[in-house]
């Protein structure tokens, strides 16, 4: 298929009047397709257009009635029928600064070497691992954590207040 000048001057023709790509592809027939329209308008520079004739009628939307349950309903899309439920609030906390280990002082005398670790003490590490002064906290942990309750509070922070200290530090 080639785009002989008739054909070109027929494409204009029928995109000024409104139609579609794939109407004017089955106007031009013989192999032209909705692609081979927009590719050839784009090639040509060819935007504003008129409205075709029925999208320029005023549309009359029908009243819906209210929904019969608390739940609104999305209107577009593949979603068109899920129900979708009102957030609710998120409680509210406070913000507390992020804890740094280096803060802590665990005294010498509560600080183990990996031989002195024992199931409920804490597995913190402390120092250089490459050096003999390496210990862990050793302090009392809760059964079944690794850590003890301060050494915990920072291991595992909220995934938002992480996010929060990120942003803090990147910014300031």
């Amino acid at each position: 298929m080639g785009w002989t000048e008739e054909r070109v001057e027929q494409l204009k023709k029928l995109w000024n009047q409104g139609l579609s790509a794939s109407q004017i592809a089955a106007e031009l027939g013989h192999g032209v397709t909705r692609n081979a329209v927009i590719g050839k308008v784009h090639r040509l520079g060819l935007s504003g257009r008129a409205k075709a004739p029925s999208s320029s009628a005023p549309r009359v939307r029908k009243a819906t009635r209210a929904p019969s349950h608390p739940m609104t309903m999305t209107t577009r899309g593949n979603l068109a029928l899920a129900p979708r439920i009102a957030p609710t609030p998120r409680p509210v906390v406070e913000y507390q600064p992020a804890i740094v280990a280096e803060d802590v002082v665990v005294p010498m005398s509560e600080r183990v070497t990996i031989m002195e670790l024992r199931e409920s003490m804490c597995r913190w590490p402390l120092g250089d691992p490459s050096t003999s002064e390496f210990r862990f906290c050793g302090g009392p942990s809760p059964i079944g954590t690794p850590y003890c309750t301060f050494h915990e509070r920072i291991a595992y922070q909220p995934s938002t207040l992480r996010q929060r200290e990120k942003k803090q530090y990147s910014h300031g």
